[in-house]
């Protein structure tokens, strides 16, 4: 599987509500850096795995539209929308979050990330 293929993988499973999924595709060493609108957010391992946990308690389903992918060398850079359905309205999509982030692959797992993400 190319690095592009494992991201949009990574994008299409529920790993952004499933801890359990999210650490088949996280590297022991990952560290993102995330300019939000709350400022710089830096996460580790734990701290994605816990955002994860969070994310599950309020969200039902977790849905991404890829807008825009590339890849080159160990690095890929993606554009995507975020959209999940709450637990107390099963049957309405938001939109979470637009996201623009470059990965960096290492070892087969997410190494190093570089985020931004926007409300719309």
């Amino acid at each position: 599987m190319s690095i592009k293929e494992f991201v949009q993988k990574f994008y299409k499973s529920d790993a952004l509500i499933d801890s359990e999924i999210m650490k088949t595709y996280l590297h022991p060493e990952v560290k993102l850096d995330w300019h939000s609108t709350k400022g710089l957010i830096e996460m580790d391992y734990n701290s994605m795995l816990d955002m994860a946990n969070e994310l599950s308690r309020a969200y039902v389903r977790s849905k991404v539209r890829i807008s825009h992918i590339l890849a080159e060398d160990d690095l890929v850079s993606i554009r995507y929308s975020h959209f999940v359905k709450t637990i107390e309205n099963p049957r309405e999509e938001m939109l979470l979050a637009h996201f623009s982030t470059i990965w960096q692959i290492k070892d087969d797992k997410l190494y190093r990330g570089y985020q931004m993400s926007q409300f719309s």
